[in-house]
């Protein structure tokens, strides 16, 4: 995958893809509210084609993010709770299964951060809370301290 950025004017860049392109416009959209929306973006995708593969239709699909950030720099994600909205003519285990295969497994983005950021969620399927605060089974944030950093003495 490639995708080059280039400055057009203002705070407004172009993203060029391998396939399409898209405008980029600070302070409208943050950098890092393009990333949080990928990354819902492909969970949600998620959420749509495992269950078309199965013989299962989901409708009615929401999916939300709230990220908790390092006040000071640099500003990485520290939490990452998503909630999964929807319907489907499935049962709650089928359901929920689909949410736990994205976040462990298929969601690329998800997984770019997982070892970095503690990520929840919870998942609303056919009008009844059927998990809530569920914390992902692999990754988990980790924190690493490195301790007082020495320069090197001439």
């Amino acid at each position: 995958m490639k995708i080059t950025v280039s400055h057009l004017d203002a705070m407004r860049f172009e993203a060029k893809t391998e396939k399409s392109s898209f405008i980029i416009d600070c302070p409208q959209i943050s950098p890092i509210e393009y990333f949080l929306s990928g990354l819902i973006g492909c969970t949600a995708t998620d959420i749509v084609m495992l269950p078309q593969k199965q013989g299962y239709e989901v409708k009615n699909l929401e999916v939300s993010g709230e990220v908790v950030r390092n006040e000071e720099a640099p500003r990485k994600f520290n939490t990452l709770h998503l909630e999964y909205r929807f319907d489907s003519n499935a049962d709650d285990t089928l359901a929920a299964r689909w949410v736990m295969a994205s976040v462990e497994t298929y969601c690329s983005t998800i997984n770019t951060i997982r070892d970095t950021t503690k990520i929840t969620y919870t998942i609303l399927h056919n009008g009844n809370t059927i998990r809530e605060n569920e914390e992902m089974i692999s990754g988990g944030g980790n924190s690493v301290d490195f301790g007082s950093l020495q320069g090197c003495n001439a």
